[in-house]
């Protein structure tokens, strides 16, 4: 079952919005303010985030930013009657991943909230595991206040593994995010992986890094085996 959060200030229409998601068969949460929606986003589990853009209290897009700054990867679609180009692309610069113009077809917001389902945004700007932290923006990541020393293609290894994490990230994909449709041999994933293992060595956390026999590799929190 597809959880949902809905951030809307119109009764209304947060009503009539509930009622269409739970026929849908959702399990919706509904928050009428912003700072109560960024509250509710952080203390539970959702698979999608449809916010309202003019919200009382704590904007659409101001929190969508926060969301994004804190390292939550939760799609999210903004629903606004403000339908103009720049409206849209702030809507996207802010960190959101679909945009619905009011009044809506209520058809296409579902087929839309199923499509965000099961996704992570790729929109987040800090990524965490454990006491691993990446900074999007900086491109850097630390542990404990330490920075590490990452090449290029370990961080981005990192950043894949991290952004899929806690789930397995198959061969194709990492040489997918490194080579694009042209990866060398084997060899050279290995390698790479071989210093992002050391990298996190340094910093006692190479046990972060699982390889799954047959699958791939995977990022987890977790105590050291």
């Amino acid at each position: 079952m597809i959880r949902v959060l809905l951030i809307e200030d119109e009764r209304d229409l947060a009503e009539t919005l509930l009622q269409l998601m739970e026929l849908a068969k959702m399990l919706a949460d509904h928050a009428s303010n912003g700072i109560a929606g960024l509250s509710l986003a952080h203390k539970n589990n959702y698979d999608v985030l449809v916010i309202d853009v003019g919200l009382p209290k704590l904007d659409g897009f101001s929190l969508c930013r926060q969301l994004r700054a804190d390292g939550l990867d939760i799609p999210v679609l903004f629903l606004t009657a403000r339908g103009s180009i720049d409206d849209k692309l702030e809507g996207f610069d802010s960190g959101g991943d679909d945009y619905l113009a009011k009044p809506f077809d209520n058809r296409e917001l579902i087929a839309r909230i199923n499509a965000l389902s099961g996704r992570r945004s790729s929109l987040v700007k800090r990524l965490c595991i454990a006491d691993l932290i990446m900074d999007c923006d900086m491109q850097k990541v630390s542990c404990e206040g330490q920075e590490l020393e990452l090449t290029p293609a370990c961080y981005t290894l990192l950043e894949t593994l991290m952004r899929a994490s806690p789930d397995v990230v198959s061969r194709a994909s990492l040489e997918n995010a490194l080579w694009g449709d042209e990866p060398p041999s084997s060899n050279v994933l290995k390698a790479h992986l071989y210093y992002l293992r050391r990298a996190l060595a340094q910093a006692e956390r190479a046990h972060l890094l699982h390889t799954v026999s047959g699958k791939g590799w995977a990022l987890r929190s977790g105590v050291k085996s």
